[in-house]
């Protein structure tokens, strides 16, 4: 039940609710599309374990994360009902591509130096970023906009920071480095209508129980007279918002080289930018984008520097 009602995601990509709290200025988020998995060998790096120092196969996902594009930058204030929008400023230095997203930029009253004078009653400034899947290895046109935190505690120094990108470029090296550990939030792979076996894991009825077998033994009692929500029924299975947590990023890669694969990768194409490596697997299929946000729980141990001592893509 703790993902109930399984209903369909409203858009292809998510909305991060919880922002990382980090002392250092720079943006907590980031973004990037998944390419496909992968397998490498490194060291096991995590301290006190028997493995510790072994050359050990790990299971893996490659990312491409091209460079997001600011937008703007939103400011917030605290209310008797929350956070709410103090002002924006958004740039006119756009790519011709989002005005697929958008029809234009809206006009916006306040000024960078209305923002600049009034910092003292924000709580909070965020960045209003834009993805460049033109730069990606498949073919999409239309970009996601998308709210991303920065990080530090001083409001004045975090909208220094977003002045300095507004219009400009951030790249990963910006956000992510080797060894760090981040919550991967995506929208997972959408399987349709799918019955209760299948979409709750059901044991099959006995063959004298009912004309029927893939389907719960008991809807409920007689009082009261409905079907509970925790009854297993059949319904919408996957393409649902999740997070997955301490996801490490074992490479942060520049030279597209190391991971060139003859052909393409299959269904997604020729990566042409920058590039994550993540320990694991990450929801979503190829092509959906996975948006990365600075764990906010960090696994708890001890670990070294990750040193990978060879890279398989022909999985």
């Amino acid at each position: 039940m703790g993902y109930s009602p399984r209903k369909r995601a409203k858009r292809i990509f998510p909305a991060v609710g919880r922002k990382a709290h980090i002392k250092e200025v720079k943006p907590t988020e980031f973004a990037g599309y998944k390419v496909g998995m992968l397998h490498l060998m490194m060291l096991a790096d995590k301290k006190g374990t028997p493995i510790t120092n072994q050359e050990i196969a790990v299971p893996a996902t490659l990312i491409e994360v091209p460079p997001l594009k600011v937008l703007g930058i939103r400011a917030y204030k605290n209310t008797s009902y929350g956070p709410k929008v103090a002002g924006e400023v958004w740039t006119d230095k756009t790519d011709k591509t989002l005005s697929r997203t958008i029809k234009s930029p809206k006009k916006i009253s306040a000024k960078l130096e209305e923002l600049e004078k009034n910092v003292s009653k924000f709580s909070d400034i965020m960045i209003l970023a834009y993805t460049q899947p033109k730069s990606s290895g498949f073919e999409k046109k239309r970009p996601e906009i998308m709210e991303i935190g920065i990080g530090g505690e001083a409001v004045d120094a975090k909208l220094k920071y977003a002045k300095e990108k507004l219009g400009g470029e951030i790249t990963v090296t910006d956000v992510f480095k080797q060894g760090e550990f981040v919550d991967s939030i995506a929208i997972t792979k959408g399987k349709g209508f799918q019955g209760s076996v299948y979409r709750w894991g059901l044991k099959l009825l006995s063959h004298k129980s009912q004309k029927l077998h893939r389907k719960a033994g008991n809807l409920g009692p007689w009082h009261p007279h409905k079907t509970r929500p925790m009854v297993p029924q059949m319904g919408q299975m996957g393409f649902h918002k999740r997070t997955e947590y301490n996801k490490r990023v074992l490479k942060v890669g520049i030279d597209i080289k190391e991971i060139a694969k003859k052909g393409g990768w299959k269904n997604y194409g020729e990566i042409n930018t920058n590039y994550l490596i993540v320990k694991g697997s990450i929801q979503g299929p190829a092509k959906r984008l996975i948006r990365l946000r600075t764990a906010i729980r960090p696994a708890p141990g001890i670990f070294g520097n990750v040193e990978v001592t060879k890279l398989g893509i022909n999985v």
